[in-house]
Formats: structure tokens, C-alpha cells, sequence
């Protein structure tokens, strides 16, 4: 029986959690209630209203120090079977029987997530309780074949051969790492954020990849796939009471440990920097084309969070900068010549990043000064009014339609909680837009708010990092000779059983929490 919104846990701690606030969202017409597990500490945010699509998340923030891919690889592996479940795909399984709207699971820089989503009772019970096996209690902690299936190993399929290096991920982030404009996102990330986790790729760097050892990626999963390092989601009309109930059988097997998961804070560079960066480029005379150079400019625009007005004035100021066709940061750099494709951007929580592909040699230089004039120019004249009328019209519709389509509501809504929670901030604001956008909306009736921001963010912002990618059309040799040579050594250590026996067990594999800005040409 679908619950109202009205329905209330009354006696949480009968379910091992305790209360600790609950708030009417009126946004999404949602009683949210965040709770807390008292023998383990880990979080619970429990949404109750008239949604039948019901949706689960598992959420353990699982920031990285290296480029192993340890989080990317735990991700796949976990759902190789667990001890409730012990088949080797239930995953599979479960896309094949399961009448769920969504079933996934997300390795970003510093958390990973897993949820699912149904609008059958059942059936959405069934799914959490595979998935909350899978992560608790994964066999890959106890399969090491699983680990080199999904991560990576040496395949020999024959002692004549060749032998290489496979893996579900490794070979993912192979062609993840042959796209020039993955390269450049990659990046840009990493020259922004040179001193934290996102520094370093979650993904995994397949030149780094083969360094993980079985024991560091248990260790990884002992440390952060805890309880106590968990937040937990539910959203819909199902019976909250169910909720605590499910998830208490799971939790109590554990006791409250501390975890260290905290991301640190990227501290703001003192001056711009310009960094150069190549990539494996094909040759001109075999492709021909003559490989070209890409240009970003970044900013880090805050080393903290935004509060929650500031965060939607900057959502406006995107939207005015680069989000229609006759936006004009967008419109001058198309218009340009300067690079054969169109502009892409990127616009994280703390980060911007504006760019432009397909950029000769000559006119890179020339980006730069293009994006830098034309901020200072919006930073002088500002924006038409009835430019800046027709973002806040478009973008107060879509936050109050909350339409995502096919992906599930509440899925969207746990992501949009996750950008504040997930790092000791509050659960309910992100969910709680109308009072900041009713501020946000008097202060433009009497102010520019745009001239001074665009001031702030971008001119007077010294974390600023241009990044140059350059096309090396030896580099992707180089690259592989590099690889064979480490597969090489390691094969000349083995002696002929241990060949053998390499033979044997081949053929494995048969198949920013700180917001930022960029822009640039392509």
C-alpha cells in the first residue's frame, strides 16, 4: 500500500536509528527525515511522497590517492556476487528479471554510488537487498579472480604468444585514454585540483592500473565500503517503517568505527598558471589531417561551497555566458574562425571550463585573449534584460518541473542532496531552492548581480589554469612500447611451469565537490 506523505516513523530507535530532523520540502511536496544508525553511525535520508517510482541508494565516499582505478574496479567487482547472492552476475540477472526503472552504479573522483529504482513493491525491495549484499558483503574480498577479471591481468593464451595485459577496466580506460577530448578533461581536472583527490584519476590510468595489488584493493573496500562511511537513500511511497527495518538487519552485523574520507579542500593558487599537455595523435600523412591543439581555460571559483543563492547565480550566469546559441561568451567564440568545432564546456559544482578543439598552432594564443575580453566586456556592460528575464524564466521552470526523463526523480534528487551532504553539509538545502531563488530574483529587480560576479569568479580569480593540448604523434608509440617492455620483464621472470600455469589462467576476461569553470575551442 503506497504511504502519504503524512506517514511517520514513530518510534525510530525500534528499528536501531535514530531521529535527527525532518523537514517538509514543498519543492517536491516530500516529508525528508535524516536519519542516523545508532550502533554504526551511518546516515540515512528517508523521503517519503506519492512517488511510485521508488528509488534506493548506497552511497560511501571513496576518495583515491593513486590512479590504480581501485574505485572503478570495486564498483564492477562488487556486483560479481555476494553471500546472500552468490551467482556470478547477479547484476545480469537482475537486468534480465527484474522490472526495475533503473539499476546501475557510478564511480565519480571521490564517492561511489549504487542505486536502483522500481515501481514495483517487490520488486524494488528485491533490488535493495541484492544490492546492500553486494556492497557489504562482496565475494570479490575473497575471489582474486574476480579482482584480475574486472581489473586487470596478464592473458597468455598460448606460451608462443604474446602475452598482454586485459581486464574489464583496463581495457575500458584503454579507449577512455585513445579519445583526445577524455585526455583533456582528465587534464584539466587534475591541473585545477593538483593537491587532492581529484588530482588523481578514480577511473584508473591504464599506464598506473597494473600496479593495483589484490591486497590494496581489499584494503579499499575494508576502509570504505563500512557503514560507518555510508549514506543511505530512500525516496517514494513505500512504507518508511520498511525502510529502517531493511536497513537495520543489514547495518547491525557492523560496529561504529571512524573512517577518514574527508576530501580535502583545494586551496586557490596565489597566480594563474599555463599548463602544456600532449596527447597521442595520429600521423598527418595516415590520417589525412593535420592534428590540432585544444585550449581551456579553467577556474577554480571558490574553495569552499556556495551558499545556496550564490550557487543558483551562478547557474543563471552559465546559462547567460554559454547556454543558448545567442549566449555571448558561446556566440564569439563559434563566430571566431578560431577553431574548426564548436564550443564545449564544462561547469562542475566549484568549476568552469569553457573550450575550444580543433585549434591551429598559430591562434591558440588567441583563445585566451577572445574568452578574457569578453568576460571583461560582460563585466562592464552586463547582459541584456531581457536576456537575463529569459534565464531566470528558463531555468526557475525546469528546477520547479524537476522533468528528468527516463532518469528516475528521486535519483536526481539524491545526487542534488549528495553535493552538500556528502561533504558535512546539509542534506535538505540542495532540495530547498524557492527561499534563495526569491532572494536571488529581489536582488536582480534592484542590482546587476552578474557584472560584480563575473568580477569575482573569473577577472579578479587567481586560480586560473590555461591548459594547452598539444597532438604528439609519437606518443602513442611510445606509450605502447613503454607497456610491452613492463610485460616483457615481468614474462622474462617466470620460469617455464609458471608459464604454463600463466597459460592455464588466461583467457579471464571474455568480454568536484569544489566548483569549477572552462571553456575553450575546439
Amino acid at each position: 500500500v503506497a504511504a502519504s506523505p503524512t506517514v511517520a516513523v514513530e518510534d525510530p530507535t525500534a528499528f536501531g536509528f535514530e531521529e535527527v530532523k525532518t523537514e517538509f520540502v514543498q519543492e517536491y511536496n516530500s516529508v525528508c527525515t535524516l536519519y542516523k544508525h545508532i550502533k554504526t553511525g551511518a546516515e540515512l535520508m528517508s523521503v517519503t511522497n506519492e512517488d511510485e517510482n521508488k528509488v534506493f541508494g548506497a552511497v560511501f565516499r571513496t576518495p583515491p590517492d593513486n590512479s590504480t582505478g581501485i574505485p572503478h574496479i570495486l564498483e564492477h567487482s562488487v556486483l560479481c556476487g555476494s553471500r546472500k547472492y552468490p551467482i556470478k552476475e547477479p547484476f545480469v540477472e537482475l537486468m534480465k528479471g527484474s522490472l526495475n526503472t533503473f539499476l546501475n552504479a557510478f564511480t565519480y573522483p571521490d564517492r561511489t554510488c549504487y542505486p536502483v529504482a522500481s515501481t514495483n513493491l517487490q520488486d524494488f525491495y528485491n533490488l535493495v537487498d541484492v544490492y546492500l549484499d553486494a556492497v557489504l558483503h562482496p565475494n570479490c574480498m575473497s575471489d582474486e579472480q574476480t579482482f584480475e577479471q574486472e581489473g586487470w591481468h596478464y592473458e597468455l593464451n598460448e606460451v608462443s604468444e604474446e602475452m598482454t595485459f586485459k581486464g574489464v577496466v583496463f581495457n575500458e580506460m584503454k579507449g577512455v585514454y585513445s579519445s583526445p577530448d577524455s585526455v583533456l578533461g582528465r587534464e584539466c581536472q587534475q591541473a585545477v585540483f593538483p593537491d587532492n583527490t581529484y588530482g588523481v584519476d578514480s577511473g584508473g590510468d591504464p599506464v598506473v592500473i597494473p600496479e593495483l595489488t589484490f591486497e590494496m584493493f581489499k584494503d579499499f573496500h575494508g576502509q570504505f565500503y563500512h557503514p560507518s562511511n555510508g549514506r543511505f537513500w530512500f525516496y517514494g511511497d513505500d512504507d518508511p517503517n520498511e525502510r529502517l527495518k531493511i536497513l537495520d538487519n543489514f547495518l547491525s552485523e557492523f560496529e561504529a568505527r571512524p573512517v577518514d574520507s574527508k576530501v580535502q579542500t583545494q586551496k586557490f593558487f596565489p597566480e594563474p598558471k599555463y599548463v602544456i599537455k600532449k596527447y597521442a595523435a595520429g600521423d598527418s600523412e595516415a590520417t589525412g589531417e593535420e592534428p590540432k591543439n585544444f585550449l581551456t581555460v579553467n577556474w577554480l571559483l571558490s574553495e569552499d561551497r556556495f551558499d545556496p543563492e550564490t550557487d543558483i547565480a551562478m547557474g543563471f550566469l552559465d546559462y547567460l555566458l554559454l547556454g543558448t546559441p545567442a549566449a555571448p561568451l558561446r556566440q564569439v567564440l563559434e563566430e571566431s574562425g578560431l577553431g574548426e568545432g564548436g564550443v564545449v564546456w564544462a561547469v562542475g559544482n566549484f568549476f568552469f571550463e569553457p573550450a575550444k578543439h580543433g585549434v591551429s598552432e598559430e591562434n591558440v594564443p588567441k583563445v585566451e585573449e577572445l574568452i578574457m575580453a569578453e568576460l571583461k566586456r560582460l563585466s562592464e556592460e552586463g547582459f541584456s534584460d531581457d536576456a537575463v528575464e529569459a534565464a531566470v524564466n528558463t531555468i526557475e521552470f525546469s528546477m520547479r518541473e524537476n522533468n528528468t526523463g527516463r532518469f528516475p526523480r528521486g535519483l536526481s534528487l539524491m545526487l542534488r542532496s549528495m553535493s552538500s551532504w556528502l561533504y558535512e553539509g546539509d542534506a535538505f538545502e540542495p532540495m530547498k531552492f524557492s527561499e534563495p531563488l526569491a532572494k536571488l530574483k529581489e536582488r536582480l529587480a534592484k542590482e546587476d548581480v552578474f557584472k560584480s560576479l563575473i568580477k569575482k569568479v573569473f577577472l579578479e580569480n587567481t586560480h586560473k589554469v590555461t591548459l594547452e593540448l598539444q597532438p604528439d604523434t609519437g606518443l602513442g608509440a611510445l606509450m605502447e612500447a613503454e607497456e610491452k617492455a613492463k610485460i616483457q620483464a615481468f614474462r622474462a621472470s617466470l620460469d617455464e611451469t609458471q608459464l604454463l600455469e600463466a597459460v592455464v589462467g588466461g583467457g579471464l576476461e571474455d568480454e568536484l565537490r569544489q566548483p569549477t569553470f572552462c571553456i575553450g575551442l575546439k
